[in-house]
């Protein structure tokens, strides 16, 4: 679960704490001048005055998001004030868009993370992992990129990196002691870069291990609300994908790390006593640390196996079939969701007993101290996106953009989904890549249905590229980490972090283009029947 950027990035960071610049000064006045000028001016739809308003409401958050005018959160708020002053929606229908099953998906997960963290869990993980792999210098960044990776699919790509940092750092103060700091800088530039990196891509493989990925999943809820619960994206069926792109995407940074840009002299290997002194000092498994690692598998299997998965001509059937007849509505669909199991796991850490011994230590394994470490403006920014595309579909937003693109019905496919890929990868290398999704997948979501496509054919790759910055400190929260190590400069992290992009948009692209219409049922030449465009409401033209 990613925090922030769980890929959410720098970005978010510094908005949260309303740090202001140039750019954001800029881009306060220069999003209300767009604000008012479509206000004032704008008619986008003379029938539909609405489509105007909302126009002027998106640019105004769009601006504010991509520069930072105001914290992140706070723009997220927007939409509850300026929704029902210029008639796009009510404040009784804006206000519950902000918490919904996948805020609690979010919430929920995050505990857990949280409880990893809180109980060293985590560290003894990576640190096995390490372990395991082996201290040559390729082999030894290999580890950490695995094992980062590996945390970043369930909790926050921040926690990750700053953990690993730190046992990072630990080993390259011991290669620079035993072998000179100008010998082992290539190490340490490889090291610390596949930290980075993997936390980023290790989010992309799971539905919670990044917000972009889970803000897909409600965006899309909210532009086709009449999508059969079968032909939704599952934790499983998003895996066949995101765990591929994954695999591929560190076996090529990894490559182009150790064997291409910093590749490091072989006897630079580690004395293993390192990282067997440092997984002695977390001392035996305690019953605390026990207890959160079955609860963290028991949450995992039970996401991945939820909902029946589809492999061809054979289904393996979910375990939620195996539940009582008043767990299902009169339809016969399941009321429960991965927020039902992410809460009630999350529920289940405050019941165990901590049996710690340490001073100060809570009595339970999860206590009120996690509230705090929650982080909320996230959240918010969730809500804002949801609430953003509400707007799109109500005001008719939605209907007027994709009719602009009706002529791009019939494109090739591999050339869209390339060109969706580049254009979020890029884009979010200076802008948080969770508001651009958010303001990306309204946007996809009409185009799709103007081309007479499958949706999953734009929003999906759009939402793995928005995990695939690279290239700056800014980027993401890891790049920023990794950066402020003090060992990196920016052309080292520039020069490689643009082949990786590039990398990131081929194989996002390949993938999607095979695997990805088999595990998500697309013929790019059939558009679903849920997917045609729904007349908006009357109110919406008011």
């Amino acid at each position: 679960m990613k925090e922030g950027s769980s890929s959410s990035n720098a970005h978010e960071v510094e908005g949260a704490g309303g740090t202001k610049g140039i750019a954001s000064t800029i881009g306060f006045w220069l999003g209300l001048a767009a604000f008012l000028g479509l206000l004032i001016w704008g008619n986008l739809e003379p029938d539909k005055p609405a489509v105007s308003r909302m126009a002027a409401i998106a640019a105004l958050m769009a601006i504010w998001w991509i520069t930072d005018a105001i914290p992140l959160a706070a723009t997220a708020l927007v939409p509850l004030v300026a929704f029902p002053v210029l008639g796009i929606m009510s404040s009784k229908e804006t206000a519950p868009i902000y918490v919904n099953d996948t805020i609690f998906l979010f919430v929920g997960g995050f505990m857990i993370a949280l409880a990893m963290e809180r109980w060293n869990l985590h560290r003894r993980i990576a640190l096995r992992i390490i372990q395991l792999i082996g201290s040559s210098p390729a082999r030894l960044v290999l580890s950490f990129m695995v094992a980062s990776a590996f945390l970043s699919m369930w909790i926050s790509n921040t926690a990750t990196a700053i953990m690993m940092l730190a046992i990072g750092m630990a080993i390259v103060a011991e290669e620079e002691k035993r072998f000179g700091t100008e010998r082992t800088h290539k190490l340490t530039v490889a090291l610390l870069l596949g930290i980075a990196y993997a936390c980023s891509v290790g989010g992309m493989a799971t539905l919670v291990g990044t917000p972009p990925n889970l803000s897909f999943v409600r965006l899309f809820a909210i532009a086709f609300p009449d999508t059969p619960p079968e032909a939704r994206v599952g934790f499983a069926q998003w895996m066949l994908l995101g765990v591929p792109v994954m695999l591929i995407m560190l076996t090529f940074i990894w490559l182009l790390l150790t064997q291409v840009f910093f590749r490091s002299p072989g006897d630079l290997k580690l004395a293993s006593s390192v990282i067997r002194d440092e997984y002695r000092a977390l001392g035996p498994i305690r019953f605390s640390e026990g207890s959160v690692m079955v609860v963290f598998a028991a949450t995992a299997l039970l996401w991945v196996f939820r909902k029946d998965l589809t492999l061809g001509e054979f289904t393996l059937p979910g375990w939620s079939r195996l539940l009582p007849a008043i767990a299902f509505d009169a339809d016969g669909k399941s009321l429960l969701d991965d927020g039902t199991i992410a809460i009630a796991m999350a529920l289940l850490l405050f019941l165990i007993p901590s049996r710690s011994k340490d001073a100060g230590a809570p009595d339970r394994v999860l206590d009120f101290e996690v509230f705090r470490k929650i982080p909320w403006h996230i959240v918010l920014l969730f809500g804002g996106g949801f609430a953003l595309a509400s707007g799109f579909k109500s005001s008719g937003l939605s209907e007027f953009i994709g009719e602009k693109f009706a002529a791009l019905a019939g494109s090739p496919p591999l050339t869209v989904v390339a060109a969706v890929s580049g254009t979020l990868t890029f884009m979010t290398e200076l802008t948080s890549n969770t508001a651009t999704t958010e303001m990306a997948m309204p946007i996809l979501a009409s185009v799709a249905v103007a081309m007479k496509t499958h949706p999953y054919l734009l929003m999906i790759p759009a939402t793995l590229s928005a995990s695939c910055a690279f290239m700056m400190p800014v980027a993401t929260p890891p790049n920023a980490i990794v950066f402020g190590s003090g060992r990196l400069r920016i052309l080292d992290m520039v020069k490689i972090g643009f082949f990786i992009n590039l990398i990131g948009i081929i194989v996002i692209t390949g993938l999607f283009y095979t695997i990805g219409f088999w595990a998500f049922h697309i013929d790019p030449a059939v558009a679903p029947a849920w997917s045609a465009p729904a007349p908006p409401p009357a109110a919406a033209t008011q």
